[in-house]
């Protein structure tokens, strides 16, 4: 497929997606969203990926729904089914995200609001610039934060700091959001692509399985109790202590060297 709004490129083991309609602050669209899910399921199919970097493309993340996007626009004098919009779409995308076989970084370059912002939110790591923020833009035009929003937020701030931004629909700057747990890291303009690049490539060579499971033990966490969640973890355990990555991290440790894990 080719890609019109999106760039693509795998190297080295770290698959780079970046949204790429600038212009538009890298709004999302249908054909957007089309491309996404084409570029997701190769990183989901090929065993060679290790880490997702998903970033976007001049001076914004993502500004969130292009509004004069097909998708949006009234039919026959009727307004947009909006909720099949996020059902085909932004749950689909979340889902992807949060159920991919590698680790994700959100590299924030700039602006992320509306779905933008709840789009970063769903991946494993937050890096942001320091002229970077987020924006809960729903508020102004009627609707509720959605592609996850209403879970991520609370989760991330309480609920006071959530509801507030979701209310009062204020920019929050990136060095703020990190302050608040609400992402992992500010970094100055200067040092963030070489950052971005650390990490992607520690990712890159860490135990990928090893890390997934962690995704996915914290995730179930709230939806357990603690007895049910030791018998979770009792059962990753078991399974990647089967693991080549870990029979290889033992053997290192053993012979006081660097790992070479593979990530199966």
């Amino acid at each position: 497929m080719k890609f019109e709004n999106i760039l693509f490129e795998v190297t080295d083991g770290i698959a780079r997606l970046t949204l790429n309609r600038p212009d538009k602050l890298n709004s999302f669209t249908e054909d957007m969203h089309a491309e996404l899910r084409v570029a997701l399921d190769s990183i989901q199919n090929d065993s060679s990926i290790r880490v997702l970097v998903l970033t976007g493309a001049g001076r914004a993340f993502s500004a969130g729904q292009d509004l004069a996007d097909r998708a949006m626009q009234m039919v026959d004098g009727k307004m947009p089914d909006i909720g099949n919009v996020v059902e085909r779409n932004y749950k689909q995308l979340v889902l992807r995200l949060q159920n991919l076989r590698v680790p994700t970084i959100a590299a924030v370059n700039g602006i992320a609001a509306g779905a933008g912002a709840s789009v970063a939110l769903a991946c494993d790591l937050v890096i942001a610039s320091k002229s970077a923020s987020f924006l809960q833009a729903f508020s102004k035009i009627g609707l509720i934060p959605d592609t996850g929003g209403t879970w991520f937020l609370p989760q991330r701030v309480g609920m006071a700091r959530a509801m507030g931004l979701a209310l009062l629909a204020e920019k929050l700057p990136a060095e703020k959001a990190a302050e608040w747990g609400l992402i992992w890291e500010c970094v100055e303009d200067a040092a963030f692509a070489d950052r971005i690049d650390t990490l992607a490539r520690q990712l890159s060579t860490a135990p990928t399985k090893a890390l997934v499971r962690t995704r996915q033990a914290m995730h179930a966490a709230p939806g357990h109790t603690l007895e049910q969640q030791l018998s979770f973890e009792g059962g990753m355990m078991r399974e990647l202590g089967w693991s080549p990555d870990y029979a290889e991290g033992v053997k290192a440790f053993m012979e006081k060297r660097a790992p070479n894990f593979t990530g199966e």
